[in-house]
């Protein structure tokens, strides 16, 4: 046993992956306070060729030091765009046709093993402390959440969204 070299990873260059599908899946980060985690959700998002990132509020936007250090260049891959309000990035999905599910513990949610991901779908991760924003939850078309059976009632928003990512990815790419 051995780790993989780089050549053996056959990971692809910043040139290819611009050219390489997306997942139809749009991530939208409801007013997340800490650049960690908004550079992890790029790196996740760049793992898992996530089509786009909506970043809304006080999500922070790249470039910047601090999101840089955290995705190891994913900010420089992955497609994004700036919204001053979630509610405005609703509206604009809306109108391009996605679904639009947030990823909350919420009265009717949906657990996340029993979800079928379909393209054109939007994810909202909400805000660290306040989770997603209620004036958000009237433009969702349901909400999806993770079995937890801990003590702790939720997990940090990065690793919430790598969950949902690699389900995504699970269903969609690798379930073809």
């Amino acid at each position: 046993m051995h780790k993989l070299s780089m050549e053996e990873l056959n990971r692809l260059t910043k040139e290819q992956y611009e050219t390489v599908d997306k997942l139809p899946i749009i991530i939208v980060l409801d007013n997340i306070r800490s650049l960690s985690n908004v550079g992890a959700v790029f790196r996740t998002a760049d793992a898992f060729r996530i089509g786009e990132l909506y970043l809304c509020g006080i999500t922070a936007c790249p470039p910047h030091r601090e999101i840089h250090k955290t995705a190891l260049g994913a900010d420089e891959t992955v497609k994004w765009q700036y919204f001053e309000t979630t509610e405005e990035a609703c509206k604009t999905l809306k109108g391009k046709g996605y679904q639009i599910y947030a990823v909350e513990q919420i009265e009717g949610s949906q657990m996340l093993q029993d979800f079928k991901f379909k393209p054109n779908t939007a994810l909202i991760m909400g805000n660290e402390v306040e989770g997603v924003s209620d004036e958000v939850l009237p433009y969702c078309d349901g909400a999806l959440e993770l079995p937890q059976e801990g003590t702790k009632h939720s997990l940090n928003v990065s690793v919430c969204a790598g969950i949902v990512m690699w389900e995504t990815f699970h269903q969609l790419h690798l379930g073809k």
